[in-house]
């Protein structure tokens, strides 16, 4: 299958690109430079240099049979850029269904649309995102709107936390234990929904295969840990006496704004409707695998130096 993907080189998408080269897929991967270009093109994909706020690679992905759309700009302009990505790859994906070709469009999203669960949250549990992620439903709703019905398969994935290697939010935590001083926002007590990012690039690529996969997936371990229960778990393999300071929401909200209510976000998440594809993780937690996960963000880092 040829698989158009944008974000390569980011965390989620280095993912998806890894599982899709390793089942044989063709795989063209929208990056933003020579030096990311030249990093997929190690692993194996086929880059073009574009960038999202220039929709020329919309005639690249119109020649490939599944679109997926990972890339995110962290600037001001982010959220619109990621509307104007949306309406390129659909305007793409609508050229190949007028042609008579099926077309698929596989777009991110996030658990944290669904604000503080009451419960355990399936796929169909209402939206309450947190003020960092407000605009996400948004463009989840113009991603069905484009579909034209079901014209165009249609789907969209709200990971978890990732975790794996040496990025995102967990990463974060084994670095900040590397240094003896972790920062936790709130008591602790609030759950994370987790995935690891091999699963996660695992049920990207099946559903960017499976015909007849529409709709919303979500995309968790359903560990339901408590962030409190990760820290610990770490310091328990951290090298370092911890110090594990908690941070007053109200404090953290100053200094990081938005985020803060991001991470205090407390959600059980469940996902099934991607095991009901056959997908299920090989790794159900981050606690029981801190030491797993500790040997690949030395990996990581030792090969980034």
């Amino acid at each position: 299958m040829r698989i158009f993907l944008t974000g390569a080189t980011g965390y989620i998408g280095s993912a998806i690109l890894e599982a899709s080269l390793r089942a044989g897929h063709h795989v063209t991967a929208l990056v933003r430079d020579p030096e990311k270009a030249e990093q997929v093109a190690l692993r194996g994909g086929h880059p073009i240099v574009a960038e999202l706020a220039k929709p020329a690679y919309a005639a690249a992905a119109e020649e490939c049979d599944a679109i997926v759309h990972t890339a995110y700009d962290s600037s001001k302009q982010g959220v619109a850029l990621d509307r104007l990505a949306i309406e390129t790859l659909f305007g793409a994906a609508a050229r190949r269904v007028d042609a008579g070709v099926p077309a698929s469009v596989v777009y991110t999203s996030g658990t944290w649309v669904l604000g503080n669960t009451d419960g355990p949250a399936a796929e169909d549990a209402p939206l309450k995102p947190t003020p960092l992620v407000a605009w996400r439903p948004e463009h989840e709703a113009l991603v069905r709107k484009l579909s034209q019905g079901g014209r165009i398969r249609a789907v969209i994935v709200r990971p978890g936390i990732v975790y794996g290697g040496a990025r995102g939010i967990i990463s974060d935590l084994l670095k900040d234990a590397r240094n003896g001083l972790v920062r936790v926002v709130g008591d602790g007590s609030n759950h994370w929904p987790c995935i690891y990012d091999r699963d996660l690039g695992d049920l990207y690529l099946r559903l960017a295969t499976h015909e007849e996969a529409s709709g919303v997936f979500h995309a968790t371990d359903e560990a339901d840990e408590r962030v409190s229960d990760i820290v610990e778990a770490i310091a328990a393999h951290a090298m370092a006496h911890q110090d594990v300071r908690h941070v007053p929401i109200e404090e953290a909200r100053t200094k990081m704004g938005p985020y803060a209510e991001a991470l205090a976000l407390d959600q059980i998440v469940r996902s099934p409707r991607a095991r009901a594809l056959g997908w299920a993780p090989t790794l159900h937690s981050v606690g029981g695998n801190v030491a797993r996960l500790l040997e690949e963000f030395r990996s990581a880092r030792e090969a980034a130096a």
